[in-house]
């Protein structure tokens, strides 16, 4: 009996209503201030999208009004915009040059990171330094001696034109460069005990480590490639090659602006790049957090 009755004292009784859970701290002052600044300079940012967007629903003639919706939604413009230019066109050249320009850049700048990270030989230093002093030439002094370069290959108003003469990317060798680095010695050491060689351990070894370093190059990669409008401008002089800034210029013409067209056009080349950035999220936080550019 008292030995039933000990039993029953030390089993707790299971309570019927479920734990409390632990209530959310409240923001102070400060987390109020941080909390509607940071809104504030959001709305900032979005503001000239949602002007965008506003206005690619307009009638042509209501575009510059004061309101924010015109006196209809005319969502047809996003149709006569494709139609009014050989639109897609332009979508898929846009496309073939941002793919094929973020994988030559990804694979240059893998080798040349792994060179400068993992290679020993004479003058390392001194070379890679001279590599990232060219991240203070602006592209636009380099215009014209690329433009003499690509006559004499015979590449004016070509695909070529458009992707190779930004293959080797000195901001993308500095970004796995660093991220390189991180990656333990040890791992290549057992590597190289089982017999693998330097681009196999690169292959292998390396580049499935450095993943979220490679999603980050390749998204800046794809949108410097997408958002290009000075160096297709100068090379391009035909609307079969144009990419998709060069072919919204279109839309501005001597017969007439089409500015509810543009905007139009400009929501429809925004979807590519916004696209990519949804589905490599989680790669691009990870890779930003980890690599060069998260502080380290």
């Amino acid at each position: 009996m008292t030995a039933d009755l000990a039993t029953r004292s030390t089993v707790p009784a299971k309570p019927d209503e479920p734990p409390l859970r632990p209530t959310a701290q409240r923001l102070g002052p400060r987390g109020i201030f941080s909390q509607v600044l940071l809104t504030l300079v959001l709305l900032l940012f979005l503001l000239p999208f949602i002007w965008m967007l506003s206005n690619s629903v307009k009638p042509g003639d209501e575009v510059f009004s004061s309101g924010l919706l015109g006196s209809e939604v005319r969502l047809g413009n996003y149709g006569e915009a494709l139609a009014y230019l050989p639109f897609g066109r332009f979508m898929l050249n846009g496309l073939f040059v941002s793919i094929s320009g973020t994988i030559v850049v990804c694979v240059t700048s893998v080798l040349a990171a792994y060179a400068f990270s993992r290679l020993r030989f004479r003058g390392r230093g001194a070379i890679f330094m001279v590599y990232l002093a060219t991240l203070m030439v602006p592209h636009e002094v380099t215009v014209v001696p690329l433009f003499i370069l690509m006559q004499q290959l015979g590449w004016v108003n070509s695909y070529a034109a458009l992707i190779f003469p930004w293959a080797f990317s000195a901001f993308g060798t500095f970004l796995l460069r660093q991220f390189f680095l991180s990656i333990p010695q040890e791992l290549e050491e057992a590597a190289v005990i089982d017999g693998a060689s330097k681009l196999r351990i690169l292959v292998q070894v390396i580049v499935p480590i450095a993943r979220p370093a490679i999603a980050v190059l390749a998204v800046f990669t794809f949108i410097n490639y997408w958002n290009s409008y000075l160096w297709p401008l100068i090379i391009i002089n035909s609307q079969e090659k144009a990419t998709i800034p060069l072919g919204l210029s279109y839309f501005l013409s001597q017969n007439g602006n089409e500015w509810h067209l543009l905007m139009a056009g400009c929501a429809i080349a925004m979807a590519p790049t916004v696209l990519m950035v949804v589905l490599l999220q989680k790669h691009l936080i990870r890779g930003i957090a980890i690599s060069g550019i998260g502080g380290r």
